[in-house]
């Protein structure tokens, strides 16, 4: 149990220094070749740019590890911590210092997630019955139609949806990474889940994207760290029975609140400075 949630806060790492990285590849990019197909060129031929997107490969990878072993809503409040990584990362690498609300928030969120590590327990196998996984898929589909309809809505209630169905994408992610009874190659590709993590996961990446392009960003990061910890949560305990240990679900659901209030006060953080533009967090 131990090494499973030492996999959630190595997803959290990664994905957070990642976003610092990324953030950094994309100013050393020329400010007036930011969009369009050309920019993403540009900014992809920044070394630290393609870093940042190898660190979010290993904490995908380390993120499903501890979803294995883990409850959901321990695994989703580290990724939604993974906003404290990048306050601390930018004060090396991108110069920034933090004013003492954001140090408190990054406080919060590390202690939150010591109450979550300290109350959690390891959970059972992993998987679910097929009918549950074809609702992960259906709900993925219904997911996707949702970014399509955002993309077709106004400036006030586009960049809403397109955060609400981010977040719920990622976090539905996370259940179809649970829902999977197995992760052999040969078994996955007849998995239903398997195809609704895919679909999840793409049209959570396309919505949070746009979502940013079109709106506040501490608005649709706010969605997203809603979304992705507070639904999962409560499916992982209706779908797996996660639990904590014996007598410490009210530190569970301290550390639980700690760690989502933390991120949604560094939401702000990842707003975008007016001169010159950067990349949003990245999450699970």
């Amino acid at each position: 149990m131990t090494g499973a949630f030492g996999a959630a806060i190595l997803s959290a790492i990664c994905y957070g220094v990642g976003t610092a990285l990324q953030a950094w590849g994309a100013r050393r990019a020329p400010i007036g070749q930011r969009t369009g197909a050309r920019s993403l060129v540009r900014v992809l031929g920044q070394w630290p740019f393609l870093a940042g997107v190898l660190l979010d490969i290993a904490g995908f990878v380390a993120q499903l590890v501890a979803l294995r072993y883990l409850p959901v809503f321990v695994v989703q409040a580290a990724q939604a911590g993974n906003l404290a990584v990048t306050a601390l990362a930018c004060i090396p690498i991108l110069g920034i210092r933090l004013p003492a609300r954001q140090w408190a928030a990054v406080l919060a969120v590390c202690a939150g997630l010591a109450l979550l590590g300290a109350s959690s327990r390891p959970e059972g196998a992993a998987g679910a019955g097929l009918t549950t996984r074809f609702a992960l898929l259906a709900a993925a589909v219904v997911l996707g139609a949702g970014g399509l309809l955002a993309a077709r809505l106004g400036p006030s209630g586009g960049p809403i949806i397109h955060g609400v169905v981010a977040g719920l994408g990622f976090g539905l992610t996370a259940l179809s990474v649970r829902g999977m009874p197995t992760l052999a190659p040969t078994a996955l590709v007849r998995d239903p889940a398997a195809y609704a993590a895919a679909v999840s996961g793409a049209c959570a990446f396309l919505a949070f994207a746009a979502g940013l392009q079109r709106g506040a960003v501490t608005t649709v990061s706010a969605l997203v760290i809603l979304g992705e910890t507070t639904l999962p949560a409560a499916a992982g305990i209706l779908l797996w029975h996660d639990r904590t240990r014996a007598g410490w679900a009210p530190a569970a659901i301290l550390g639980f609140a700690l760690a989502v209030a933390g991120a949604l006060l560094l939401a702000r953080f990842v707003e975008p400075a007016p001169a010159r533009d950067t990349v949003g967090a990245g999450y699970g």
